[in-house]
């Protein structure tokens, strides 16, 4: 097997985002951009991952290792084009693999299938390759120059003749080169240009002197997009959503309204599983076969069992584990909380930092009072309880399996199992005294026992 080095490109500024953080660090669909682009490396068999940040960007490096933690970092201290990048990386171009992609950490969307087919004309014989694609406007892009159906040169836009300028085939950035000959190739690469800065593209040229071949291979222009503004982000994100969706509804699940969905990159839905429109899914989320979410649930870091239903208006936090059967229902808000099969949470409640048994029943507008103001504290509930409405059970607290909290309780001890739990203040009535109250507004006087002025 023919071994890969992917270098990405991830030193650019992103002046245009109009932030204070790094481009590639912007996210679609809940990732980061260069995250993206990391996962297709992967995904097209990289055996080395080099990543070339800028100098101030540990948050990029940090970002590389979360997703590849033996890539390696490399600093361009100074920006003079993407050859002059790439060079920062020659201790990686060094160690000799037989291929090497060059990526960029602004171009989410391209799929490791692209870069396996990139690759594809290096296992016959060429010495470059390069991923072209034709947009409806070919303004501002090089273009990729052919005799023949092989790639003779690339030219930027601003240095191509009027017939040059005419070929709608365009450079989508990403090449590939031969691991023998590509610091042979970029070496010899120079700043003869209008900017002044080395273009790696000039390989193509130089490869053609030295009697190499190159050669192009076409991709989707929607999946080669570059995103420079926060306008090309979005145009990223419906794209990558679009995919998201199609990828669940091939998968066996119903989608009611599809674009009404969101997924983050990494959702997992099962066979069968019903998603009902305006639902929401940040990272970390799988829904197992048969499960419903209902319209507009926000869920995120969550994990919901079997034919569980969740919503409407649900939110699931980070941390919430439903198990199969499980019913969380409007306006319920469950966080770092695992809920056994069977377990019902119809109404109003928050659930947070707990276990609860199997088939325990929690009652409307009852709430794990978890945080003291400085540490979080954990519930325990048991199975087969009954938490009555409007209950509050303040943390560190344990109720045991079968025992009943009486509706409007606050409990702040722990109650066994099989327990009735009531802890409340004593109902009293007063007979006559709404009568007594009417009579005295009436007449302009106070109420009884009103403070004296």
């Amino acid at each position: 097997m023919r071994s890969l080095l992917v270098i990405v490109l991830a030193a650019g500024e992103g002046t245009r985002m109009l932030s204070a953080q790094p481009k590639v660090l912007h996210k679609v669909a809940g990732r980061a951009m260069v995250s993206h682009v990391l996962d297709a490396a992967l995904a097209a068999g990289a055996s080395r991952i080099a990543v070339v940040v800028g100098p101030d960007h540990d948050a990029v490096a940090e970002e590389v290792h979360r997703t590849v933690p033996d890539a390696a970092i490399f600093v361009q201290s100074e920006r003079r084009g993407t050859a002059h990048a790439v060079l920062a990386a020659r201790e990686a171009l060094a160690e000799g693999h037989d291929d090497v992609v060059v990526m960029y950490g602004d171009t989410p969307l391209v799929r490791g299938e692209t870069v396996l087919a990139l690759r594809a004309p290096l296992a016959l014989g060429a010495g470059v390759a390069v991923l072209g694609f034709r947009p409806e406007d070919p303004t501002g892009y090089g273009r990729l120059l052919t005799r023949g159906g092989e790639l003779v040169a690339i030219r930027e836009e601003k240095e191509a003749s009027p017939e040059e300028r005419a070929v709608r085939l365009c450079n989508a950035g990403l090449m590939a080169f031969d691991g023998r000959a590509v610091l042979g190739l970029i070496d010899a690469i120079g700043d003869a240009n209008a900017k002044r800065e080395f273009y790696l593209t000039d390989a193509v040229e130089i490869a053609r002197a030295q009697g190499r071949l190159s050669g192009v291979v076409e991709a989707p222009a929607d999946e080669v997009a570059g995103v420079n503004s926060r306008v090309q982000l979005a145009q990223a994100e419906a794209i990558l959503q679009a995919r998201l969706r199609r990828r669940a509804l091939e998968g066996g699940a119903t989608l009611v309204a599809p674009d009404t969905v969101f997924f983050s990159a990494d959702t997992r839905l099962g066979r069968d599983v019903v998603v009902e429109p305006n639902v929401v899914f940040g990272a970390g989320v799988t829904v197992e076969e048969g499960a419903t979410i209902r319209a507009f649930s926000h869920i995120e870091g969550a994990h919901v069992g079997r034919g569980a239903i969740v919503g409407p208006f649900a939110r699931l936090r980070p941390g919430a584990m439903l198990g199969e059967g499980v019913h969380v229902g409007n306006f319920v808000e469950i966080k770092a909380a695992e809920l056994s099969p069977g377990v019902k949470v119809n109404h109003l409640s928050y659930v947070g930092d707990s276990s609860v048994g199997a088939n325990t029943n929690i009652g409307a507008g009852t709430i794990t009072c978890n945080y003291d103001g400085f540490r979080k504290h954990r519930t325990v509930i048991g199975a087969n309880a009954f938490i009555g409405t409007n209950s509050l059970l303040v943390a560190p607290v344990s109720v045991g399996d079968g025992a009943y909290i009486g509706t409007g309780s606050i409990i702040t001890e722990d109650v066994p199992a099989d327990a009735l739990a009531i802890a409340r203040a004593r109902q009293v009535n007063k007979p006559g005294w709404a009568v007594r109250l009417r009579e005295r507004l009436a007449a302009g006087l106070a109420p009884e026992n009103a403070p004296k002025k």
